[in-house]
């Protein structure tokens, strides 16, 4: 590195010729134990991106294992990560060096924080992947490049690590390039390049190793400083989703937000969605003072010249028609599932997209990815990790773009409404790859914030409508009112409809509502009735005429049909 600035000129010089520097966003990824922290660590060691105290506080920490240095120690800041040896949380790290800058995220490996890795993969321009010398290509290797590649980044590069623990073999290095070579190549990165490294040793990683002299190629770092930055964002179309109208006083009304994408500027004609007015941008204000332009990821406040609505939730873009999104409630998705519970297609979800968050529900699983092969696997729904492709249609329309055409419009979570968890990431595809979106079988009606299955477990039963021949009114109530006793007196929540005076119609209806509440129903209805009841799509048994006990043939038709019973 050069002599630090001395002088008032040179300390300005410095962070003048420090501020243009270019930017690149890096992500370390990769299965557990390859060694992603020690060679974030090593990377922010020998380009003299650490302080003092932290560098002392290293050593101490590494001497009481009987380390010279552990490299990881920079990384792994949480306790439970220090104690374990691996990485849970996602730590950004920032270093520089004569030509550029750099924001690296290192990544959790372990299967059970995937999340954690796709959140910080999220806002990468390249990815390390790190592939342990001695175990090979492995799962998670292979998950976390898919990932990688979902989410647009890119450049990949191959770090073969440990050279260091296979005596630097030529022949322990070229089996995984080849292998991880041709698995990659099917991912649609830009580039893909592999160097082998000793992240501990520091072999390729800063400085050129004489111990493999079979690799004549860069250093990782003189890679890094070399890869191209990814488009900038203000490159692409204008994309302002309002997150707040600001009102302060009678003579001030601004719409506060996020520039998501593009330029704009003081004087441009935009389009408010999705009332589609047309207006004029008079100002943009950001800490009290007037910019004639701003450009993503910039936070500030536009004044427009009309005095249009505008509210939470709208979206600001150019009005020029080829630069509008799409304006839909039912599209194709990837999707990323980071929850233990898995996908439940009978329930509604919160989606949140930009600043809007609605009402969705996952209409079709249109297929998941074996990692193994990358093929389409046809499932019905999914699990932790799983990743694949789904139908989505939402309660209120959104203003789209397929991801790969914008990151920030394209991209979306689900969370459960219930628990607040954020249960799964996903990325919109091109209008072209959307299907005709199913509705799951046998759901039928409007899908709540709770599943049959969720009320099965709370309640210990599932629901069905038992049908009590109407031949004779008082006879039928009876044995109605007799069912309903029986079943409750063995712990099952039911409830015996028989009365009609509100309607034929009304009664089918409520009896309807009341097993897609997770209710047994007994109910009291003529032939015509109970075929109308049917064509609800609810779980419905007709009794037959009065038997000697009503009870035990109501528990036998409910076991059969699987509503008592574990499922």
């Amino acid at each position: 590195m050069s002599a630090a600035p001395q002088t008032t000129e040179e300390v300005q010089e410095y962070f003048d010729q420090h501020e243009k520097k270019d930017l690149l966003c890096l992500v370390a990824v990769g299965s557990v134990d390859d060694g992603k922290s020690t060679l974030i660590g090593r990377l922010l060691h020998d380009t003299q991106g650490v302080y003092d105290d932290q560098l002392r506080a290293v050593h101490r920490a590494s001497q009481r294992s009987g380390a010279e240095i552990d490299y990881s120690l920079f990384t792994d800041g949480l306790k439970a990560e220090r104690e374990q040896g691996i990485t849970i949380d996602v730590a950004y790290r920032y270093f520089t060096t004569g030509k550029r800058k750099f924001i690296l995220a290192d990544t959790p490996g372990h299967v059970q924080y995937t999340r954690n890795m796709a959140t910080g993969a999220s806002t990468a321009s390249a990815a390390i992947m790190l592939i342990d010398a001695r175990l090979g290509v492995l799962q998670q290797s292979r998950r976390h490049a898919y990932i990688a590649s979902l989410l647009r980044i890119p450049h990949l590069v191959v770090g073969v690590n440990k050279m260091d623990l296979v005596s630097y073999e030529q022949a322990s290095y070229e089996p995984i390039v080849r292998e991880f070579g041709a698995f990659a190549g099917r991912l649609g990165f830009e580039t893909v390049t592999f160097i082998p490294i000793s992240a501990l040793k520091g072999d390729n990683v800063v400085q050129r190793s004489e111990r493999m002299p079979y690799y004549d190629g860069a250093t990782l770092l003189e890679l890094l400083e070399r890869l191209p930055v990814a488009g900038r964002a203000e490159t692409q179309a204008l994309r302002y989703p309002v997150q707040l109208a600001l009102r302060p006083n009678l003579d001030y009304r601004g719409y506060a937000g996020q520039v998501a994408s593009g330029i704009v500027r003081a004087g441009d004609t935009v389009t408010i969605l999705p009332s589609r007015k047309t207006t004029r941008v008079v100002g943009i204000d950001l800490y009290g003072e007037s910019l004639a332009e701003a450009f993503a990821p910039m936070s500030v406040t536009l004044r427009l010249a009309d005095e249009v609505d505008v509210s939470r939730g709208d979206m600001i873009v150019h009005a020029h028609e080829g630069e509008l999104p799409r304006v839909e409630n039912h599209f194709d998705a990837m999707l990323i599932w980071l929850h233990e519970r898995p996908l439940d297609r009978a329930k509604s979800y919160l989606l949140k997209h930009t600043t809007q968050v609605v009402r969705a529900e996952v209409e079709e699983v249109v297929h998941q990815i074996d990692l193994e092969t990358l093929e389409p696997v046809p499932v019905e729904t999914f699990g932790l990790n799983d990743i694949g492709q789904v139908a989505v249609r939402t309660h209120r329309p959104l203003f789209v773009d397929a991801y790969a055409d914008n990151r920030a419009t394209g991209a979306f979570i689900l969370i459960d409404s219930l628990t607040n968890d954020t249960v799964a990431a996903g990325m919109v595809l091109e209008p072209g790859a959307t299907s005709k979106a199913r509705a799951a079988p046998g759901l039928g009606g409007e899908r709540t914030h709770v599943s049959p299955t969720e009320r099965r477990a709370r309640l210990g039963h599932g629901a069905m409508a038992l049908v009590v021949p109407a031949s004779g009114d008082a006879f039928a109530r009876a044995r109605a009112f007799a069912i309903e006793r029986h079943l409750f007196d063995h712990g099952i929540l039911a409830t015996a409809l028989v009365d009609d005076a509100t309607g034929k119609r009304d009664k089918r209806d409520v009896a309807a509502a009341l097993v897609r509440a997770g209710v047994v129903v007994v109910c009291v209805l003529d032939e015509g009735e109970a075929r109308a009841l049917a064509a609800q799509s609810i779980p419905l048994y007709a009794l037959p005429a009065a038997s000697g006990d009503d009870g035990a043939e109501a528990l036998r038709v409910l076991t059969a049909g699987g509503v008592l019973g574990k499922r």
